[in-house]
């Protein structure tokens, strides 16, 4: 063999290694091409199912438990927190007496003002994480968090709150990072909280005197027959107060409506003094109050009871008008002992209610400012 051929095959064997490697690496890339599509099909099939389930929530701890929950599954995080803009803690005050459990959503926050939350504009902030800096964002950390993404969440341009989102790769928020699919999902976050948060407002309108700014009897009869379902299963008692002012005609028909408007929020006020957070308080018509009594026996409603007589008749309520006058109440008190575990839910709580007025009568027709219990 002569050696032009010979060069000619060691060039063949070279070009043929060459292409080989070419081969390889192209199939390599290819690979990593085909398992990044995929790894992004899978995120964007888990978002949109996140994007379905935060739409369908049914109210506002459910709509806050999911994004606290699974965003950070979903999206390979170590830490997503909310904080919501809540000027004169409106919303946190409406959410607490829906029965919200705030103690079971520790990454949600709120604030007053606009300027708590950073933002020089609408634009995400994409930055190393700062303890100093970023404390209120994130009051518990985890450990080793190095970078934040905190996103406004914009309604009709004007910010409602902020999506903070933490990672300990100290790359994966940067200010070179490009913000659009953050901004797409804070979007449809705000539009969701907006529309639960507005619909949860008119629920509670919907059940809530608007005189006295106390529950009405529609919310009190619901409640009611909640407390009794969960009261038979966990063993406590349950105590009703049916609470009428005396004489509150003479009051309307002395001073005028409006000063008896003044009188009957006063009174509300002085009965809510008086009870704890898990207590309910509703004006059922009129000058009748009812209060519901989680997990209180007949004498302890009846101490409770003996409180709210002594605030409204001590005192003397001023009017708008600088006149003062002397208010009192009479309370009938009765107390479920009995489940009645054969008896409809409905019809037990309809008796409750039907033995503390009939107690509340019998302290009428005593004299009047006075607690009855029934029994």
């Amino acid at each position: 063999m002569d050696d032009a051929g010979l060069v000619d095959r060691q060039l063949n064997r070279q070009l043929e290694r060459q292409l080989a490697a070419e081969n390889d690496d192209l199939r390599a890339r290819m690979a990593y091409l085909i398992e990044q599509a995929e790894r992004n099909h899978a995120i964007m099939c888990r978002h949109q199912a996140f994007d379905l389930e935060i739409v369908g929530a049914g109210g506002f701890a459910e709509l806050a438990s999911t994004i606290l929950g699974k965003l950070p599954l979903i999206s390979d995080l170590d830490t997503v927190t909310l904080t919501l803009l809540d000027p004169g803690s409106d919303i946190l005050n409406v959410m607490q007496r829906l029965g919200v459990d705030f103690d079971a959503l520790p990454k949600l926050s709120f604030c007053d003002h606009a300027a708590e939350l950073g933002f020089a504009d609408v634009r995400p902030r994409m930055e190393a994480y700062a303890p100093v800096l970023h404390r209120s964002m994130f009051p518990q950390p985890p450990a080793d968090l190095a970078s934040v993404a905190l996103v406004p969440l914009v309604r009709n341009k004007r910010i409602i709150g902020s999506l903070n989102l933490g990672s300990t790769d100290p790359e994966r928020f940067t200010p070179a990072l490009g913000t659009d699919f953050i901004e797409h999902m804070a979007s449809i976050i705000a539009i969701c909280l907006e529309n639960v948060i507005s619909n949860e407002m008119l629920k509670y309108i919907g059940l809530t005197d608007s005189l006295t700014g106390v529950y009405n009897r529609r919310y009190i009869d619901r409640r009611l027959i909640e407390e009794i379902a969960r009261a038979r299963r966990q063993g406590y008692r349950i105590s009703c107060m049916y609470i009428d002012i005396d004489h509150f005609k003479s009051v309307n028909d002395s001073i005028g409506h409006q000063a008896g408007d003044d009188v009957l929020r006063e009174v509300a006020g002085r009965i809510k003094a008086e009870l704890r957070l898990s207590d309910a308080l509703a004006r059922f018509g009129g000058e009748e109050f009812v209060v519901l009594l989680i997990d209180a026996d007949l004498a302890n409603a009846s101490m409770v009871a003996q409180r709210i007589r002594a605030s409204v008749a001590n005192q003397p309520f001023a009017l708008a008008g600088g006149q003062a006058i002397d208010v009192s109440v009479s309370i009938g008190v009765a107390t479920l002992e009995d489940f009645e575990r054969d008896h409809a839910i409905e019809g037990v709580a309809q008796n409750l209610v039907a033995q503390a007025d009939a107690a509340l009568y019998r302290a009428k027709e005593g004299g009047r400012n006075q607690v009855v219990t029934s029994g």
